[in-house]
């Protein structure tokens, strides 16, 4: 099990690095993308917070 949990790790470093490579401006929405979904899920839970104390 932990040899198939390596190669699967090994297979996603390989197909990031291949994306990065290829097609860095892809690449970059990507990350850009992924970022602004933590970002509006941290403001999600801010006013959450907010409403739970008001």
């Amino acid at each position: 099990m932990v040899q198939a949990k390596k190669a699967a790790l090994y297979l996603v470093i390989v197909f990031v690095l291949y994306t990065i490579i290829t097609s860095p401006a892809r690449a970059a929405d990507l990350v850009q993308i992924g970022f602004e979904g933590i970002s509006g899920a941290a403001q999600g839970v801010g006013e959450f917070m907010t409403q739970l104390i008001s």
